[in-house]
């Protein structure tokens, strides 16, 4: 009776060991629901105790006063050149020249921008960075590449195809009513196919963006680690007044 009772205490021990050890689990099955997050939304207390401090001061430092701007500054209000266009071209030029002199030696003879880059107007009355921002959204760089003659043809011929309003500065092009090239000028000196010239522009046109393959075969480039919002924002900085016009850079002759 003795050695029975042990048989079954030694067979209860395995029993519930064996039980008690931990069993090999394997994944079987997901489930998920889509949860709509939007305005309907109610918003959470304490992720609003948290965010509403930095949201503050991101808005106020997006929404102070830089400079006045005493009428709308926009991309649609000329045929071949525009106020939004020309100014943020003159932005670039003036801002950038003195970076890449201090680096090169050289100057920066002309600036060339697209149509599309320009996101929104300038709005009469106070700019702030805010402004920048909605023009300028996208995190390009500015950059200046040194290009040949054929290559400064090929891109006066692309805008002269285009016919479309992309910002330039330092650069003249006249056309006649057919869209022949009649004069093209770089700072107020005519086209000299043997020499080569310094562009600013950004660094998606210098990758072929907007169809601006001509860039490729640019002969340097110098990167101004200095993005095209970023030069705006100092610009609205150190002005009071912005002025910005309509003029005969890229004009067609009737």
């Amino acid at each position: 009776m003795i050695l029975k009772n042990q048989h079954f205490v030694i067979i209860a021990t395995l029993l519930v060991s064996y039980g008690c050890k931990d069993s090999p689990t394997s994944l079987k099955n997901i489930e998920g629901k889509r949860i709509q997050v939007n305005y309907a939304t109610p918003p959470s207390d304490s992720i609003e105790q948290v965010i509403a401090p930095y949201r503050n001061r991101i808005n106020q430092v997006l929404d102070s006063t830089l400079a006045y701007s005493p009428k709308v500054i926009s991309k649609t209000d000329g045929m071949l050149n525009t106020t939004a266009g020309n100014f943020i071209a003159d932005i670039i030029l003036e801002q950038l020249n003195p970076i890449f002199a201090s680096r090169t030696g050289k100057n920066i003879d002309f600036v060339l921008l697209n149509f599309g880059g320009i996101r929104s107007i300038i709005s009469q009355g106070p700019v702030t960075t805010r402004t920048a921002y909605e023009v300028m959204p996208f995190e390009n760089k500015a950059v200046i590449v040194e290009m040949d003659g054929k290559g400064v043809r090929a891109m006066v011929s692309y805008l002269i195809r285009s016919s479309q309003a992309h910002p330039i500065a330092g650069l003249q092009i006249l056309v006649d009513k057919d869209k022949a090239l009649q004069a093209v000028n770089i700072q107020g000196k005519p086209f000299d196919e043997n020499r080569t010239y310094f562009v600013a522009t950004s660094d998606y046109l210098v990758s072929g963006g907007d169809k601006m393959t001509f860039f490729k075969d640019h002969l340097s480039l110098t990167d101004s680690n200095y993005l095209i919002r970023n030069v705006m924002i100092d610009y609205f900085k150190k002005v009071d007044t912005l002025k910005a016009a309509v003029d005969d850079r890229f004009v067609q002759i009737n």
